[in-house]
């Protein structure tokens, strides 16, 4: 399916140095901030106290938030679980304010708006079950970027692989960036959309690497840059129709779905507009200043007459 066929094609690679330099600079300002600022983490990884509370009706969840900021507390988290009667409160730790005084205060305060409000457990999370979250979370991003590798080391070739990753870390990165530079909460949603991104990210590169594959394959004279612009050109209106559909979801739950999806949704919509991005001008370009050739993806003379373009003057040549 295409909206629009651009018959001439695009020289993307012309200012590949350029937008390489460029997403240098910006991948660099992006760690500088990470180790200068670091990450605003949320309770769940520097502790404090869990809340489940439960009322005879649906609870409103926008009401309770404010009240319980009302009283201080910087950072709180409330949504709804298992039911929507049912409303989980996560509270920072405090200095020299125990447990048992935090969930009293909230609920003498809960309490005077609806008196049948139940306090259903109140715990303290320390933080090195915060520190052992972390962990997991950084083994899992690692697993990740492990196992692309190895995929695409084995569908396509190791200049891929490396390209590849080396794309979808700088994505990862300008998310954490953008977090540390703003100050923003990071959570362990904000961890699932990193996650996501790293794995949506690498389908766009798939989809432009097999592109490039099929164009070492048809047109046999081409240079390597006028093939990977190719790719690029013809794949674009595929990358309009996907994204962008992806892009409205995404914008529709930064917009509407309240404070608990606020940064989820934003780490999303960062994570998409940049993979765009090092797909086309990070992953294409560093796969082609790696030296990919035909002989990479196409053995010499393994090609057929079904593979030839009978459009392209290239077409019949030897390699």
């Amino acid at each position: 399916m295409e909206f629009f066929k651009i018959h001439k094609d695009i020289p993307f690679m012309r200012n590949a140095l350029v937008f390489n330099i460029i997403s240098f600079a910006t991948f660099v300002l992006a760690v500088f901030f990470l180790f200068s600022r670091g990450l605003h983490l949320s309770v769940e990884f520097t502790g404090g106290t869990v809340m489940e509370v439960g009322y005879t009706q649906a609870a409103d969840v926008g009401k309770v938030r404010s009240t319980v900021a009302g009283l201080g507390f910087a950072d709180v988290q409330v949504q709804t679980f298992g039911t929507a009667s049912d409303v989980m409160i996560r509270l920072p730790a405090q200095e020299g304010v125990s447990t048992a005084q935090q969930s009293a205060s909230v609920m003498t305060a809960l309490t005077a708006q609806d008196a049948q409000v139940v306090l259903r457990r109140s715990e303290f999370v320390g933080p090195q079950v915060g520190k052992e979250l972390a962990q997991d979370g950084l083994k899992a991003l690692a697993m990740v970027v492990f196992g692309i590798m190895i995929y695409l080391a084995i569908r396509f070739e190791w200049k891929y692989a490396v390209a590849a990753i080396i794309a979808n870390l700088h994505d990862v990165v300008i998310i954490l960036g953008f977090f540390a530079f703003f100050q923003w909460e990071f959570s362990l949603a904000v961890l699932a959309a990193v996650l996501a991104v790293l794995g949506y990210s690498v389908n766009e590169s798939v989809v432009i690497f097999d592109r490039i594959r099929e164009n070492f394959r048809r047109y046999r004279k081409m240079e390597t840059r006028e093939i990977i612009d190719n790719a690029i050109t013809s794949t674009i209106s595929r990358t309009i129709i996907t994204h962008g559909s992806t892009q409205m979801m995404v914008l529709s739950m930064l917009v509407f779905g309240g404070p608990t999806l606020h940064y989820f949704a934003l780490a999303l919509t960062i994570g998409i507009l940049f993979g765009i991005y090092s797909s086309v001008f990070v992953a294409a370009a560093i796969a082609m200043w790696l030296g990919i050739k035909r002989e990479d993806l196409v053995k010499p003379g393994s090609g057929s007459k079904k593979d030839e373009d009978p459009n392209d003057p290239n077409a019949g040549a030897t390699v």
